[in-house]
């Protein structure tokens, strides 16, 4: 498989070249987080001020009443959403060697980020709430060696201690959001996600966050809640990594 190769091939790699960060391909010390301290100052958080809801910024001179674009059409339990960091250089190239790459190490690096922002949005979502990876289908789960959305709560339950599960699969079908408009993606999805089996006694009643690495539209993650809320579940927020903003590129 590619993630199983890709790894063996790396560890062949830095026996012969020292280890690069991911973020910019500059040489590291040490193995240890792979991305250097310059790229890691260079992940910006959502600018202020933001939506209370889903976190995106709304600019100066809206009025705080004034329903959200971003999360208006969403179902009234998806409480709120948060991201660690927009969608731009060098997050972009971080989400993509974990995504794409074959760099599943960069997953801890992320949730540590993504950490940062649990405070805030455990005030809507509930203090004990389920950790949910966003699933992706199996085929590319086989492809990539991994969910990189799994990776990610992976890592954010050895730093929370927050229960995980994964009660929701996806259906194959529903391809690849990249340059598709806000319509097109919530079509996309609509009905990519189904609960598996015995996930009504997993969710039922219990706050849900999901996770993933990226937010854009939301109509994945609003596609995957309407599955939970249906399931059972009380109330569902959102934690990404990053945040595709107007004019930046989703890997």
């Amino acid at each position: 498989m590619r993630g199983a190769r890709g790894r063996w091939l790396r560890g062949v790699g830095h026996l012969l070249l020292p280890p690069a960060c991911a973020g910019c391909g500059g040489a590291l010390a040490t193995d240890e987080g792979r991305v250097c301290a310059g790229c890691g100052t260079r992940l910006r958080s959502l600018p202020y001020p933001r939506c209370a809801r889903c976190s995106t910024p709304r600019g100066t001179g809206v009025p705080a009443g004034r329903e959200c674009p971003d999360c208006g059409e969403w179902p009234s339990e998806l409480v709120g959403a948060a991201s660690a960091v927009v969608l731009a250089p060098p997050a972009d190239t971080l989400v993509h060697g974990l995504k794409y790459g074959g760099w599943p190490e960069l997953a801890p690096v992320l949730a540590r980020r993504m950490e940062r922002e649990l405070p805030g949005l455990l005030e809507r979502v509930g203090p004990d709430p389920l950790l949910v990876p966003v699933p992706t289908t199996r085929e590319r789960e086989r492809h990539r060696g991994y969910n990189q959305a799994g990776l990610l709560a992976e890592a954010l339950q050895r730093r929370t201690a927050l229960e995980l599960a994964r009660p929701l699969e996806r259906r194959n079908g529903g391809g690849t959001q990249v340059s598709l408009h806000r319509s097109e993606r919530a079509r996309n999805v609509a009905e990519a996600f189904a609960p598996v089996e015995g996930a009504g006694a997993v969710v039922r009643g219990r706050s849900i966050l999901l996770v993933d690495d990226v937010l854009t539209t939301g109509a994945t993650s609003a596609a995957a809640a309407g599955v939970l809320l249906g399931a059972g579940a009380a109330r569902v927020g959102v934690l990404t990594f990053a945040r595709a903003l107007p004019g930046s590129a989703e890997p």
